[in-house]
């Protein structure tokens, strides 16, 4: 990563885009940008299956209870996200994977994380689709975020000290 003053570019990816990586992408500008670290953020998925579609109401209403708005409209990754984005970070393995796979270069590799990777309280493997499961599920994957996303501002002072 570069220059200190430059935004650092994240993309957030889960597997449709309308769960965990726009909640990744609403509440990691909201935690970067409270602790002064220029971002730029986006979101999208390994599927293109909900393209052009908003945020999970059942989402959004759980994000928006905890202060968050998820504005982003789903799209797929495309393979120019490689080259617009500093680091690309999934949800979970199977993300992880995928996105790999999409990868050309150890350079393009390099830029891929785990979100998990920057858990400081929680102790997960990954970050959980909660499509298919009731409200609790959509609380902790915001929990889980939460956290992580700390932990990822945490890891950007210290590989781009200001």
């Amino acid at each position: 990563m570069s220059n200190s003053k430059e935004k650092t570019r994240i993309l957030f990816v889960c597997l449709g885009n309308i769960c965990r990586s726009p909640s990744a992408e609403a509440i990691f500008k909201a935690i970067a940008e409270k602790a002064k670290i220029p971002v730029k953020v986006d979101s999208a998925g390994t599927s293109a299956w909900h393209e052009g579609e908003m945020a999970d109401n059942r989402m959004r209403r759980s994000a928006a209870a905890r202060g968050y708005k998820l504005t982003s409209i789903s799209r797929a990754l495309r393979r120019k996200d490689f080259d617009e984005f500093d680091m690309i970070i999934a949800m979970d393995d199977k993300n992880y994977h995928d996105i790999k796979d999409l990868a050309q270069s150890a350079e393009e590799e390099e830029k891929v994380f785990r979100m998990r990777d920057f858990f400081v309280h929680k102790q997960y493997d990954h970050i959980p689709d909660p499509y298919y499961g009731g409200e609790q599920g959509f609380n902790m994957v915001i929990d889980l975020l939460e956290d992580a996303s700390e932990g990822l501002v945490a890891y950007l002072k210290k590989t781009k000290p200001s």
